[in-house]
């Protein structure tokens, strides 16, 4: 049901002024998603509506500057509503690895040699380097809760059995962006918080597929990032109010000390927030029902892609399946994951992989794509995988022209 009250693929398509690029003779099929997404006009619009007619720095008293106040403030409402929390748990900050950085170092100030802190095989090093770093400052251990290469999950009870009394920081992901596996990260959060820890999550390639609820995960900070979710290349960061205000941050004098304006360093991109929030509601107003509230249009969004995702990537994995030499990574369609998706062509590299398929008009991305603990796992560090990750505009035709040359590639035909 959700699926009728939400726009078309057509329609969604013809709100994205990218999707009329060709290269060649082909319309070019963007699967890159997982390393961001194409951008609707309507976010391309806000931005430049605000350089255009509100540029302007903050908290001052003349009207641009008033105004600049103002978006910004409806920008955390808007973020707030697209993960569950309230406007003031809202920050902004480049990306979420410069972001992460921040928190980290200012959460290494209580840290004393001999703590403890939890990574995860299967995260982006975005969510593992300033750990790691943080480790070295301050003398911390550094625990890796390990990657089952059977289920593409976590070790089952293993972060029980890692966590102990001197475990300061648990640091989990919500979604594999290399894997598509989705953790339960609630369940890890409640554990960790048992025990007493401070607990991160990395949302970002959850964000774009499922509907965040920060308050139902219980993590102390959750981070994700815009251009994953059709907007600008930004980060936001969820603060829970008291961990936020419990961070010793290094702040110039003069900038502010409450929350969440205390996690924000220096002046910020304002025309990057406006168009978070522009992408937010593009999303929200794919729903028809202009009656419910923001939140509500952003879960019915958020199923009726599911449902289009899982077909397309059960599309996608069944023909590569198919193809010799072929090698599929990721937990099987119908399980918890996103649809990306994640393979290796026996005797072709994956940047080889994505060189022949960009002619044909279809790009895919290739590498580690920063889960390196993932590749290495996996034994591609070296050759790399490539990914194929299918986006709200993603259609059946596109994933068949996918095949189409990947078949061409192994059978060495043009």
């Amino acid at each position: 049901m959700s699926a009728l009250m939400v726009a078309s693929v057509d329609e969604i398509r013809a709100q994205f002024p990218a999707l009329a690029r060709r290269d060649g003779a082909h319309a070019v099929a963007f699967f890159d998603g997982p390393g961001g997404t194409q951008v609707p006009r309507v976010v391309a619009d806000a931005m430049t509506e605000y350089l255009l007619h509100h540029n302007a720095n903050t908290h001052w008293a003349y009207p641009t500057s008033v105004e600049t106040d103002a978006m910004l403030a409806a920008a955390r409402v808007t973020l707030a509503d697209f993960l569950g929390a309230t406007p003031g748990e809202i920050s902004f900050g480049a990306n979420m690895t410069t972001i992460l950085f921040h928190v980290a170092r200012a959460l290494g100030r209580t840290l004393t040699p001999g703590d403890e802190i939890i990574v995860t095989e299967l995260d982006h090093h975005a969510n593992v380097a300033p750990w790691q770093a943080l480790a070295k400052e301050c003398g911390a251990v550094l625990k890796w809760l390990p990657l089952n290469l059977a289920t593409y999950r976590h070790e089952e009870g293993a972060l029980e059995s890692l966590l102990s009394s001197r475990t300061k920081v648990v640091a989990i992901g919500g979604a594999s962006n290399i894997l598509g596996t989705i953790s339960d990260v609630a369940a890890m959060v409640a554990c960790a918080k048992a025990a007493g820890a401070i607990t991160v999550v990395d949302a970002v390639h959850l964000a774009p597929h499922a509907l965040v609820d920060v308050k139902a995960i219980g993590a102390d900070f959750v981070l994700c990032s815009a251009y994953k979710f059709y907007g600008p290349h930004i980060g936001i960061c969820y603060g829970r109010h008291a961990a936020t205000a419990a961070l010793d941050l290094p702040r110039l004098e003069p900038a502010p000390d409450y929350v969440p304006e205390c996690l924000e360093t220096g002046t910020q991109n304002h025309e990057g927030i406006v168009g978070a929030a522009a992408a937010v509601d593009f999303l929200a107003n794919l729903a028809s029902d202009a009656t419910a509230s923001r939140r509500e249009r952003l879960d019915m969004v958020m199923q009726a892609l599911h449902e289009r995702g899982e077909l397309l990537l059960r599309t996608l994995w069944s023909g590569l399946e198919a193809i010799d030499g072929v090698t599929l990574f990721g937990p099987p369609p119908g399980s918890a994951r996103t649809p990306t998706l994640s393979f290796h062509v026996q005797g072709h590299p994956s940047e080889q992989v994505a060189r022949f398929l960009a002619p044909r008009g279809v790009y895919v991305s290739h590498g580690d794509f920063y889960a390196t603990t993932v590749a290495r796992r996996l034994g591609l560090a070296h050759e790399g995988l490539v990914r194929a990750g299918c986006s709200c505009y993603t259609t059946i035709e596109e994933v068949t022209r996918l095949l189409s040359g990947v078949r061409a590639l192994v059978q060495g035909t043009a």
